[in-house]
C-alpha cells in the first residue's frame, strides 16, 4: 500500500519487510546527523521494539510502520497504532502515532500525517492523538526546553514537529511537565522536609521504607504492578497496566538498577504480599553511555554501560505511586526524601519527568521540594468525525 505525497517523488510505503525495518529504524541516526544533544536508542532493544513476539503491548494492538520515501531515500516514518486494550477500557475509539521522524519539510510531514489519518479513518477511530511510543515509554514531542540533551527514556525532536501537527489542525490535549534538582546548582533538600519525614515515622510506626530487593526481582515487579493500578486510576491516559509490561520494564532496567534510586513505603499490619503501599522508581540516566558507545552493546559496548553506570550524577525519577487510600499521608515526600538523601553524596541532578499539568498535589510538591520546572513535552490530539 502506497500513498502519494505532495511531491511527485515521495511516497508514503508500509514497512513490509526486514530491509525496510532497519531503514526505518536507522532513520533518526541520519536526521539527526551532527544534532550534538540527539542520543541513539539502543539499537538491539529497537530492533526487538516493533516484533509482537518481543513487545507485549504491540501484541494487542492493530499498527503499521509508515515510512516516507523520497526517490528511493527513507526521510520520515512513524508508527501507526489502535490499542484495543486503552479503548476497550476508556470505551473510546482513539488512535494513535509515535516514533514519529521527519526530515524538515512540510511536504514530507504532511503525507505521513495524512497518512495516517487515513489508516484510522479506515478503521473508524474518531480521533487520532500521539506522539506516545508504546514501547519506549515516550511521550509527547518535547515543546519547551530545548538545548540540552534528553535523559533515558525521554522524547527528543526539533521544534517544527509540534509546528507541523499544530498546521493540520492538531491541538494540545496535555502537557507533560520536567522538573529537576542539581546539586551543582546548589540545590539541598529543604531540612524541614528531613523534620517531616523523622516525624511521619514516629507518628505511624506500622509505616516502613525499604529500598528495592534486588534478591526478588518478580517479587517487586509484581508490587509496582499492583500499586500502579491502584493509584494511577483516574490520570489522564490512565489504562490498567498489565503485568507483562511492567515485567517487561523492571527487565529492561535491571542491568542498571541502583537500589539506592528505588524505594517501597510498606504498611507492616497487612499480610506479607499486600504490605507495599507505595513505590519510587529512579535509575541512573545511561544516555551519556550511550552516546558514546553508539548505541552498539555489542561487543564491548555493555560493559562499558556496566563500568559507566556506577559513575553516573544523572538520575530521572520515573514513576511515583501511592495506594489511594494512603494520599494525605505524605509517603511520596518521604519516598522522595529518602531517594535523594541516598543519592546525594554523588552530587547528583535528579529529573522528575512526566508530570501531569493537571497533577496539582505533585506539582506543587515538587515546588516546595525546591525542584524547578525546566522542560515541557506536549501530546497533540485531533478528532476524525
Amino acid at each position: 500500500m502506497e500513498h502519494a505525497g505532495t511531491n511527485t517523488d515521495l511516497r508514503v510505503v508500509e514497512v513490509r519487510n526486514h530491509g525496510q525495518l532497519r531503514q526505518f529504524i536507522r532513520l533518526p541516526e541520519k536526521l539527526y546527523r551532527g544534532d550534538a544533544n540527539w542520543v541513539p536508542p539502543i539499537w538491539w532493544d529497537e530492533i526487538r521494539a516493533y516484533d509482537r513476539a518481543h513487545n507485549p503491548i504491540l501484541r494487542n494492538a492493530d499498527f503499521v510502520l509508515h515510512m516516507a520515501v523520497r526517490n528511493g531515500r527513507p526521510v520520515g516514518r512513524n508508527l501507526v497504532y489502535i490499542d484495543h486494550a486503552y479503548n476497550n477500557f476508556n470505551k473510546s475509539r482513539i488512535g494513535f502515532f509515535g516514533a514519529f521522524e521527519c526530515e524538515q519539510n512540510g511536504a514530507t510531514a504532511a503525507a505521513l500525517i495524512g497518512a495516517a489519518e487515513q489508516w484510522h479513518s479506515a478503521r473508524r477511530t474518531t480521533t487520532v492523538r500521539g506522539p506516545i511510543h508504546p514501547t519506549a515509554e515516550i511521550w509527547g514531542f518535547l515543546y519547551d526546553g530545548f538545548g540540552r540533551p534528553p535523559i533515558m527514556m525521554s522524547p527528543y525532536n526539533p521544534p517544527w514537529y509540534n509546528e507541523y501537527v499544530e498546521s493540520h489542525a492538531y491541538a494540545k490535549v496535555k502537557d507533560l511537565l520536567v522538573y529537576d534538582a542539581d546539586a551543582t546548582e546548589n540545590y539541598v533538600l529543604p531540612e524541614r522536609f528531613a523534620r517531616f519525614s523523622e516525624n511521619l515515622l514516629r507518628r505511624h510506626p506500622y509505616i516502613r521504607i525499604r529500598q528495592f530487593n534486588l534478591a526478588d526481582v518478580p517479587g517487586e515487579a509484581n508490587n509496582m504492578w499492583r500499586i500502579s493500578n491502584a493509584s494511577y486510576v483516574g490520570n489522564w491516559g490512565y489504562v490498567p497496566v498489565d503485568q507483562h509490561i511492567v515485567a517487561d520494564l523492571v527487565r529492561r532496567l535491571k542491568p542498571i538498577v541502583d537500589t539506592d534510586a528505588i524505594w517501597f513505603v510498606e504498611d507492616m499490619r497487612l499480610p506479607p504480599r499486600e504490605q507495599a503501599i507505595g513505590y519510587a522508581l529512579g535509575f541512573p540516566d545511561i544516555n551519556p553511555t550511550v552516546k558514546r558507545i553508539g548505541g552498539r552493546l555489542y561487543p564491548f559496548g555493555f560493559l562499558r554501560l556496566l563500568q559507566d553506570v556506577k559513575k553516573e550524577r544523572n538520575y530521572r525519577l520515573f514513576a511515583l505511586g501511592v495506594k489511594p487510600e494512603y494520599h494525605g499521608l505524605g509517603l511520596d515526600v518521604l519516598m522522595y526524601v529518602m531517594l535523594y538523601r541516598s543519592l546525594a553524596p554523588r552530587n547528583i541532578r535528579l529529573e522528575a519527568n512526566y508530570i501531569l499539568e493537571d497533577n496539582f498535589r505533585i506539582r506543587n510538591a515538587l515546588v516546595k521540594l525546591g525542584l524547578n520546572h525546566v522542560k515541557t513535552y506536549r501530546v497533540w490530539e485531533k478528532k476524525l468525525t
